[in-house]
């Protein structure tokens, strides 16, 4: 009996060396890229020598790899970081990145891209400076058809499972933030800035893109803070502060043919600060595509002196006349909205626009509990205007409710 006590003691240690020997080490392997070349002079282009790294840390076998920034101003040429990676990738950013000033030396859509990866984790107490003020003046597509292509700060196509966290995106040329079929992704601590009047630089941006959480991150620009696009399903948006900008906009959409729904989207413990909307759901009047939107909620949020705090408005027209203005009504049909807890000041006596499509009306809007005083130079208390909408109310209402 004794031997037999001993040989399983001995199959066990073994099968627990065999356990923890299989695990995969704990400390990941450190690129550091000034280490590898690159210099934080501000002035040499560290593109080749970041994706030198990139391409190193991508490759390896075995373990995590951590790519580190360190303090520094790195001047950085567009760059694309491309997958698949055979393991996880940390990207720590604790220097500052500096794009080109001038926009024609970045010969791509986005400077910083990341494309076809999972796993991937960004961080660090670091800034993307886009050094956007020189390209602002360029932005001017709406009346001049040969304007300049504008690279936006960073993009993330096709990477899952993964987040970005604590960076500061500073004066995008375009919009700091573009993510496109991009699922299960957590976007957390960041900061965004630009002027309120740099034109289109919308804080984040995401369209085909699904189980995206954004928190406790504070956004201020000169366009949407946060623009949800066609596709976009499961979208969690909380503790976020927006301000200057356009508000958090779903849309524009219905402009173009086979664009997919929008649903599933809960907005929560905001503050709108200054901004020209709060709520904002835009959909062209002529629509190429009949789409739902669907299942939203917007709850706990605070107005401060915002020009259209809440704003369905289904005649999008942003530079009129449009090509679309006034050919039909929209066929994006809004159901299922519910607006709770909204307080505070409006500039305009209109501080709720629930303005719906003729053809599909909106159906099912909740408004409960809604308290927006106009706080403008017009004398009066605020108001509400509704066309062709379903909906209920309960709670304190003001304005007056406009629903039947």
């Amino acid at each position: 009996m004794a031997s037999i006590a001993f040989a399983c003691k001995a199959l066990c240690v073994s099968l627990l060396f065999i356990v923890v020997a299989s695990r995969p080490t704990g400390r990941p392997k450190v690129f550091n890229v000034q280490r590898h070349g690159s210099k934080p002079d501000g002035k040499t282009d560290n593109a080749n020598a970041f994706t030198s790294v990139w391409s190193r840390a991508c490759r390896r076998e075995s373990g995590r790899s951590k790519i580190y920034v360190p303090k520094g101003t790195f001047y950085l040429g567009g760059v694309e970081f491309v997958g698949p990676c055979k393991n996880p990738i940390e990207f720590i950013i604790d220097g500052t990145l500096l794009a080109p000033a001038n926009p024609s030396d970045i010969k791509q859509d986005t400077w910083i891209n990341f494309r076809y990866i999972n796993n991937l984790s960004i961080s660090g107490s670091g800034t993307l400076d886009g050094q956007g003020k020189q390209s602002w003046p360029l932005n001017d597509c709406h009346k001049n058809p040969s304007c300049p292509k504008l690279a936006m700060t960073m993009g993330f196509a096709f990477v899952n499972n993964s987040n970005i966290k604590d960076i500061t995106s500073l004066n995008s040329k375009m919009g700091h933030f573009n993510f496109f079929s991009v699922h299960h992704f957590n976007i957390t601590g960041v900061t965004i800035a630009a002027p309120g009047d740099s034109p289109n630089t919308d804080g984040i941006k995401m369209g085909s893109c699904s189980n995206i959480h954004i928190s406790n991150t504070n956004i201020g620009t000169g366009d949407d803070c946060i623009a949800i696009l066609s596709g976009t399903t499961n979208l969690d948006i909380s503790n976020v502060k927006c301000g200057p900008g356009h508000g958090i906009s779903v849309g524009s959409l219905g402009k173009n043919k086979d664009e997919k729904d929008v649903k599933d989207l809960t907005v929560r413990d905001i503050v709108f600060n200054g901004t020209s909307d709060g709520i904002r759901i835009k959909t062209w009047e002529s629509s190429a595509s009949k789409i739902l939107v669907s299942n939203f909620v917007y709850e706990n949020i605070q107005m401060i002196d915002v020009g259209k705090p809440i704003n369905i408005d289904q005649k999008y027209c942003p530079h009129p006349p449009c090509e679309h203005e006034k050919k039909g009504e929209s066929h994006v049909q809004i159901q299922d909205l519910k607006l709770k807890n909204i307080y505070g000041t409006s500039k305009n006596k209109v501080a709720v626009n629930l303005q719906c499509s003729k053809s599909f009306p909106c159906k099912n809007v909740e408004l409960i509990d809604i308290n927006i005083k106009h706080n403008g130079l017009e004398a009066g208390s605020s108001t509400a205007v509704c066309e062709n909408v379903d909906g209920s109310v309960r709670g304190k209402m003001v304005p007056q409710h406009c629903l039947n």
